[in-house]
């Protein structure tokens, strides 16, 4: 129940209470409730600084930011790879946004003074997705703006599900696509784990992870070069018979040199 409930609760025995003339204790007791009301009703509700919206691709995003602090912008799942803005000439009416690399966040910052009531700017995405950003300027606390986009999450699933391929060739092949970009895909256990390296001829072979499956199995292979010339990898070098899907990155490997092999076999293989 909301707070305005129970100040309206308070409020109407307050003064019901209240009316006992005969009673002092009663009508001490509703003057208290009526104090408890007026209190609640009167007490500022203190929003919540971190915001969560939904938005597509070129759609115009909402949000408020910080008048005083930072504000932070967050893509889920996502990041930020360019920033567009105007530069108004005016250092009191400018404003500021920093594209941190490591995480691909947006940090805004105002001066002080500004006197614009919102800050408009375009964003590009790594994904290839652009936003329209209009921010209302508000508040003295830093802000969290975290942005979701259906179409992300709808991708991935689709990406994540090898193990509903028309048959086990294609979600073999679905498994190799998720062990490239180190997904973790449902239905899966990965694992990282180190082996202890063996040598075929002048290869290097180390397993460093391990996807494990009711159906089928993935490894990922570290393979370096340490002979003195260059050897070409083949499906046949790197990997049994029975593998159902073989991808290496650098099939030609120089000496000295290192590539990874993705493998998938049927569980127990």
């Amino acid at each position: 129940m909301s707070l305005g409930f129970y100040a309206l609760g308070s409020a109407v025995v307050g003064t019901a209470l209240a009316a006992r003339s005969q009673c002092t204790l009663s009508r001490m007791a509703g003057g208290l409730l009526i104090g408890v009301a007026a209190l609640a009703y009167t007490t500022p509700a203190f929003a919540d600084p971190d915001q969560t919206l939904r938005a597509v691709d070129g759609a115009q995003v909402t949000c408020s930011a910080s008048a005083k602090d930072l504000t932070r912008i967050s893509l889920v799942e996502d990041e930020f790879a360019s920033v567009s803005k105007v530069s108004t000439g005016n250092p009191g009416d400018d404003f500021s946004v920093v594209n941190e690399p490591v995480r691909g966040d947006i940090y805004l910052s105002v001066p002080e003074g500004f006197s614009r009531p919102a800050l408009s700017f375009f964003a590009t995405s790594k994904r290839g997705y652009v936003y329209k950003f209009v921010c209302r300027v508000s508040g003295n606390e830093a802000v969290q703006v975290f942005i979701t986009n259906p179409a992300i999450a709808k991708a991935d699933v689709a990406d994540a599900a090898p193990q509903a391929a028309a048959g086990p060739q294609d979600a073999a092949i679905g498994l190799v696509q998720a062990m490239y970009s180190g997904r973790i895909v449902d239905g899966y256990e990965m694992r990282q784990r180190s082996m202890k390296p063996v040598y075929v001829g002048d290869l290097k072979v180390q397993m460093i992870a391990e996807y494990r499956g009711t159906d089928l199995t993935g490894r990922v292979l570290r393979i370096e070069n340490k002979g003195t010339q260059e050897t070409v990898l083949t499906e046949a070098t790197v990997a049994p018979p029975s593998t159902l899907a073989v991808s290496i990155a650098e099939p030609k490997l120089a000496p000295g040199r290192v590539t990874t092999a993705y493998l998938v076999s049927r569980t127990g293989n």
